[in-house]
């Protein structure tokens, strides 16, 4: 089924979140080595990965929430799960929204204000420059961290209720059922 049902997602809503996560951990992988990657060619290469997927995951994220808003209902609640630990979860998926539009913001801005676009795609003699020479850079690393917590706090507490709690909830974002 494409639309979600009481008890489980749809499998429009799995395959965004599903491509969106694998997607985010590239972003933060190519993003953390991008930082620390001292050679100019070598970050402009990871670069050349980075944005384009980059890219992908905001438009995929926009496509979620149009999804939602227009096209879908979310399931209820997970049986048993208390009021409190549903807003924090509402929070923390409002949170990846936020941040995700937030660092695409600060990546657009860091592009233009350092006029890197041609060392990074491929403009031949084209210097790359010190990114954190531009104000953009802080809130950009910034929001890798913060991404990278909501991650953590996502997954954690999605292996809590499917081992601690046993209630099954990947089974709700999966194929099938």
């Amino acid at each position: 089924m494409l639309k979600s049902r009481p008890n489980r997602y749809g499998a429009v809503a799995v395959s965004i979140h599903w491509l969106s996560a694998l997607l985010i951990v590239a972003l933060l992988g190519s993003g953390f080595r991008a930082a620390t990657a001292v050679e100019a060619a070598v970050k402009a290469g990871i670069l050349r990965f980075h944005i384009p997927i980059a890219i992908i995951v905001v438009l995929l994220t926009f496509v979620r929430i149009v999804w939602w808003w227009w096209f879908d209902r979310r399931p209820l609640p997970v049986q048993g799960s208390a009021d409190w630990q549903e807003r924090i979860a509402g929070w923390v998926h409002v949170a990846f929204y936020v941040v995700i539009f937030g660092m695409v913001a600060s990546g657009i801005g860091m592009m233009i204000l350092s006029g890197a676009g041609p060392a990074v795609f491929g403009a031949t003699g084209a210097a790359l420059p010190n990114f954190t020479d531009y104000p953009p850079r802080a809130p950009h690393g910034l929001g890798a961290f913060i991404l990278v917590a909501l991650l953590v706090l996502h997954a954690g507490a999605a292996l809590y209720h499917q081992f601690v709690r046993g209630d099954g909830l990947l089974r709700r974002m999966w194929y099938g059922g």
